[in-house]
């Protein structure tokens, strides 16, 4: 009889810290995707994405990200691609390329979405602008602060000559620049990955 009172106790602890950690995790992601300065899309912006894109069929793929997040690969035409990132069976955050790559800073997670549909997230190797900062593959960033949530980066290469900009206003930018994978968020960070 104790050995089944234990077991029953046990069980009925983990399902409480199981809902609780349930809880937290809902929270958190509900507080990560509309804080300000962090570079996360705000709600608006998500919500705004989500009603654009009633009708997208169905991922041609998904992917684990980095944090272990899933991303779910829409294609929607010729160098168009959308991906939705879920977390615990919640859209956290949406990209979609338009002539474009684009990029997000998920609070230190980095992800970037190609024009060829191809995702790449990593961690890590971050530079706070404005400043002058080595990326890797050997490229450099100056980053520059336009306004409120609003920075630039010439992406300069090894003779020093501006190979890209990026615009990171309101939303965070995302760049390829050739397998090296970059992320300027709207609160001025910079992170790269190859």
């Amino acid at each position: 009889m104790t050995t089944l009172l234990h077991r029953t106790v046990r069980t009925a602890r983990s399902a409480g810290l199981v809902a609780v950690a349930a809880a937290a995790a809902v929270a958190l992601t509900a507080g990560q995707s509309g804080a300000a300065g962090t570079g996360a899309r705000t709600a608006t912006s998500l919500a705004h994405r989500a009603a654009a894109t009633v009708g997208t069929p169905a991922p041609v793929r998904t992917q684990t990200l980095v944090d272990g997040s899933k991303a779910e690969i829409y294609k929607l035409g010729a160098q168009h691609y959308q991906v939705k990132i879920v977390s615990d069976g919640y859209v956290v955050a949406t990209l979609e390329t338009k002539g474009h790559d684009d990029g997000l800073d998920a609070n230190g997670m980095y992800v970037v979405l190609t024009l060829g549909g191809q995702v790449h997230s990593w961690m890590g190797g971050e530079h706070s602008g404005p400043g002058t900062f080595k990326l890797a593959g050997g490229w450099t960033a100056k980053v520059t602060k336009v306004g409120e949530l609003h920075y630039r980066a010439q992406i300069l290469g090894r003779e020093g000559a501006v190979e890209a900009t990026m615009d990171a206003n309101q939303h965070d930018a995302g760049l390829d620049a050739n397998a090296v994978y970059i992320v300027l968020s709207a609160g001025g960070v910079i992170s790269s990955h190859m």
